[in-house]
C-alpha cells in the first residue's frame, strides 16, 4: 500500500472516530503538521508511528496493510430489476435506477458504494426491457476501472433470487449485494464497508441497520444491548425495533447454495430476510449500525427521490465538491489515472459534474 493510500485510510479512520487532527496529534505525541502530511500522502510513516497508530485504534496490522488482498476475490451485485410502480408515471418508460438523483443516474450511487468497498467485479441484474439502456450507460465498466457483467431477472421474484441468478458470476467467492435504488452517504462509510468485508472473509454475513420512523415498512432487525442481532423480520405489523435492514448485504462464500434452499414466502418471493435468518440461526449474522453522521435513502417514492436529490445538491453546493461519484472513487483507488479521468471529464464537461472532475484534476496537479 503506497503513502497516498495509507494517508487516505488514516484520514478515514480518524474521521470515523470523530477526532480532529489536533486531537490525534496530541494522543500520538506527534505534530499536527505531521498528521496533515501523513494524510495527504506526502510524508511516510516511520515504524514507531505506525505501531502507535495500530495500537491506538486497535487495528489488525495484516488487514490494514493487505486491504486490496481482502477485496480482490470479492464479487458485487447491483439488483436493478423490478417495475418501479411506486414511481409511475415516471418509470412507465424508463427503469427506476436510471432516473436522475440530482446530477447522477440513480444506479451511480449503489455502484459508488461497491467501488468504495474496493469491489471491482460487479454484476448488474436488470429486466430484459431495460438491460440495453444500462449497458449504454455503464458499458463494460472500464472507464471506471472496474469489470461489469449483466444478467436478466425475468420477473421480480425476491431479493434473494439475485444470488441464484448470479451463481456462476459469484463462484466460490464472498459477495456483496446492494439494491439499485439505495443511497448511502457518511464520512465513515468506507470503514464500515471494510468491516463487512472482513466479516465475510471470516465466514460471517453483515447487514446494515438504520433508524426509521416507520419500521413497519421495512425488514427489521431486533438487537440486544450489545447490538447483537436477536431476530430479523420482514415488514412486521408490530416491529420489535426501529432499525430497518437497509438494502446492502455482505455474505461469505457459499451464499448461492443457501439461497437455493429458501422457500417462497406467502407473496411468492425468495425473501432476503429468510436468507439472513439462516445466517442468524447458525450464529453467523452481524449488524453494522449507521447512526449519527450517516444518511440512507430508499429512493422508491416521489418524496424520497426529491429528498435525496435535495441532500446531494445541498452538500455538493455548500462544499463545492462531488459526492458519491464512481469516477472520483475510481481515481482515489488508483483504478484509473489522471489522464483517464480527464478523458471522462471532457465527455461531461458541459455540466457541473464534468467541471468538478476537471477542477479536481487541476487541483491535484497544482499540489504536486
Amino acid at each position: 500500500m503506497n503513502s497516498e493510500k495509507i494517508g487516505k485510510k488514516l484520514r478515514e479512520i480518524r474521521e470515523y472516530n470523530n477526532l480532529t487532527q489536533e486531537e490525534l496529534a496530541a494522543k500520538l505525541d506527534i505534530s499536527r503538521d505531521a498528521i496533515i502530511r501523513l494524510e495527504k500522502g506526502t510524508r511516510k510513516l516511520n515504524l514507531e508511528e505506525f505501531k502507535k497508530i495500530i495500537k491506538f485504534y486497535d487495528l489488525d496490522m495484516d488487514s490494514f496493510l493487505n486491504e486490496e488482498k481482502q477485496t480482490n476475490n470479492f464479487k458485487g451485485i447491483i439488483l436493478a430489476g423490478g417495475s418501479g410502480t411506486r414511481l409511475y408515471p415516471i418509470t412507465e418508460g424508463v427503469s427506476k435506477q436510471l432516473v436522475p438523483v440530482y446530477d447522477k443516474p440513480m444506479i451511480f450511487y449503489p455502484l459508488y458504494v461497491l467501488m468504495l468497498a474496493g469491489i471491482k467485479d460487479i454484476l448488474v441484474i436488470t429486466t430484459k426491457e431495460d438491460q440495453l439502456s444500462f449497458k449504454k450507460l455503464l458499458k463494460d465498466g472500464s472507464h471506471f476501472g472496474i469489470n461489469l457483467s449483466y444478467v436478466i431477472q425475468p420477473s421480480p421474484d425476491g431479493l434473494a433470487e439475485a444470488f441464484i441468478l448470479g451463481e456462476d458470476f459469484i463462484g466460490n467467492n464472498p459477495c456483496a449485494m446492494i439494491l439499485g435504488d439505495n443511497i448511502y452517504y457518511g464520512s465513515g462509510l468506507e470503514v464500515e464497508l471494510k468491516k463487512a468485508i472482513d466479516n465475510a472473509n471470516s465466514g460471517l454475513a453483515t447487514i446494515f441497520g438504520y433508524q426509521v420512523k416507520d419500521p413497519e415498512r421495512f425488514g427489521i432487525m431486533e438487537l440486544d444491548k450489545y447490538n447483537n442481532v436477536i431476530s430479523v423480520e420482514e415488514k412486521p405489523k408490530v416491529p420489535k425495533s426501529d432499525y430497518a435492514i437497509t438494502g446492502l448485504y455482505f455474505y461469505p462464500k457459499g451464499v448461492s447454495e443457501l439461497a437455493k434452499t429458501i422457500k417462497p414466502s406467502a407473496r411468492g418471493e425468495l425473501e432476503i430476510t429468510s436468507l439472513n435468518d439462516i445466517y442468524l440461526k447458525t450464529g453467523k449474522l452481524k449488524a453494522r449500525l449507521l447512526n449519527d453522521g450517516y444518511t440512507w435513502f430508499d429512493t422508491g417514492t416521489f418524496e424520497s427521490l426529491l429528498d435525496a436529490s435535495n441532500m446531494i445538491r445541498t452538500i455538493e453546493n455548500n462544499r463545492d465538491m462531488l459526492i458519491c461519484s464512481p469516477e472520483m472513487v475510481s481515481y482515489s483507488n488508483n483504478w484509473i489515472n489522471s489522464d483517464e479521468l480527464m478523458e471522462r471529464a471532457k465527455v461531461l464537461s458541459k455540466n457541473s459534474y464534468g467541471k468538478q472532475l476537471i477542477r479536481m484534476i487541476e487541483k491535484e496537479k497544482n499540489n504536486e
